[in-house]
């Protein structure tokens, strides 16, 4: 089975998802068009890889504005398969949210965003979309030490800012604004995010198995750690600040909780008083390494967690060089709070390090695939050809997996003279394969009026 029977044969599996035959079959048309065109990824350019640049195209965009269908369930099938093909015994999920470049001032949901590229001295703003992404994390290397992590997107949701009424607003206005942006931040949509995939793993037959939910600081906050994560089998895992205020419970039967003496994450690593630095060998970077870390274990954040337990780990700043015989750098450190205070530090600490992963997700997405450069306007159109879009490079990414391993093959073509170190198959070699499979064996696509070739491949750049 080559790359592209594969993607065909998993997509067949979204005929639940849309509810009309014809839905269905124009959107995988649509999808394929996106992700083996050339050029820009706009639907226009996906009407023309299928040979369609002369037929009615408003059918093409009302699969997105009116046909009723949910992008979540999109990801229900591909979590499903992953989790079944790889036998994940712990699901761990890394959560983030991005954002992703618009123009259009009149397209909604858009808002100014800060980018983060801009240098540090200066604050750039940029107009477009927060989208909230979940990736699965896939351990390879437990099968083999030579390969590294897979992370495959399993949501991917529009989470917008809440708008802030203009200097005439009436109290009124004012009022509602307050109480939403409560109910609809950033934090509260991560919560709602986790209890939703936690529900559907318990309907689908992973109730034992335990959802491990990795996070950045962003989620470090009250509204995340006061949820009872334990008792609904979930393991929440967040960088937080060096400089956030610490303490263990007060001693002796008297009213007050928390104790007397207060510490940072800073001074845990600063001081050997409270904790001795420990050695863990981790995963990063294409082989195991030597990891040293500090335990704090049944602590309590007065300002965040209050009387819930959490557990720290400090982890020491690694070091790195740019050439084989230059001098060491070392990086930032990190301080990570956790509300499994059983698990081994060693487990958590791979959890935190594999979730580099979904960075390169969101530079696959944008950079490669053109999430966001479809232009639509129409307030569903906004959310749901953004997550076809994800939706199908989760399934590419599987496929390639499933077909031809996790490293490298001759399947794959030659890399240039430049780039002869390279061991696993990105999303650009994905995508010029599927291309060569479709142009040696064309597929009709009921809605195209011919079959792929190179030349419409190359034909879409002037749609």
């Amino acid at each position: 089975m080559n790359l592209l029977t594969c993607l065909l044969k998993q997509t067949d599996c979204w005929k639940f998802v849309f509810p009309q035959e014809r839905s269905f079959v124009r959107a995988i048309a649509l999808a394929f068009g996106i992700l083996c065109g050339v050029g820009r990824r706009t639907l226009t350019r996906a009407i023309s890889f299928q040979g369609n640049t002369q037929k009615d195209w408003s059918a093409d965009y009302k699969v997105f504005s009116r046909s009723p269908w949910q992008p979540r369930a999109l990801f229900h099938p591909i979590l499903e398969q992953a989790i079944q093909e790889h036998q994940l015994k712990r699901i761990v999920m890394s959560t983030d949210d991005t954002r992703v470049w618009r123009t259009g001032k009149h397209v909604p949901q858009t808002q100014w965003h800060r980018d983060p590229m801009g240098p540090p001295f200066q604050t750039n703003l940029r107009w477009g979309h927060r989208f909230l992404q979940a990736s699965l994390v896939l351990p390879l290397y437990q099968q083999n030490p030579e390969h590294s992590s897979r992370s495959i997107p399993v949501r991917f949701e529009l989470a917008p800012v809440i708008k802030k009424p203009g200097k005439k607003a009436s109290e009124q206005e004012w009022t509602a604004y307050r109480q939403l942006k409560k109910e609809k931040n950033l934090s509260v949509q991560f919560v709602s995010l986790t209890k939703e995939v936690r529900e559907h793993l318990n309907q689908t037959g992973h109730r034992s198995q335990r959802l491990v939910q990795v996070g950045d600081g962003s989620f470090c906050n009250r509204t995340v750690l006061q949820e009872d994560w334990e008792a609904q089998n979930v393991t929440l895992l967040v960088r937080c600040r060096k400089d956030i205020v610490l303490c263990r419970r007060a001693p002796g039967q008297g009213r007050r909780f928390y104790g007397k003496t207060k510490f940072t994450p800073e001074q845990v690593r600063r001081s050997d008083s409270r904790a001795r630095w420990q050695k863990a060998s981790v995963f990063h970077g294409g082989c195991f390494r030597d990891v040293h870390y500090k335990e704090l274990t049944r602590i309590y954040w007065q300002g965040g967690s209050r009387k819930k337990q959490v557990r720290l780990l400090v982890v020491a700043p690694v070091g790195y060089r740019t050439s084989k015989n230059g001098r060491t750098y070392y990086r930032q450190p990190a301080y990570l709070l956790t509300t499994d205070l059983t698990t081994p530090a060693v487990k958590l600490l791979q959890d935190y390090f594999d979730r580099w992963g979904i960075e390169v997700n969101h530079r696959d997405e944008k950079h490669i695939l053109g999430v966001g450069q479809a232009q639509v306007w129409n307030e569903h159109s906004v959310s749901k050809v953004p997550a076809l879009v994800v939706a199908m490079y989760s399934w590419l990414l599987l496929a390639g997996l499933h077909c031809y391993g996790a490293t490298r093959t001759s399947e794959y073509e030659p890399l240039p003279k430049w780039r002869r170190g390279a061991k696993r198959p990105s999303c650009q070699d994905l995508v010029t394969l599927l291309r060569k499979q479709l142009a040696e064996k064309p597929v009709s696509f009921p809605t195209g009026h011919a079959p792929p070739t190179y030349q419409t491949m190359v034909g879409t750049a002037a749609a």
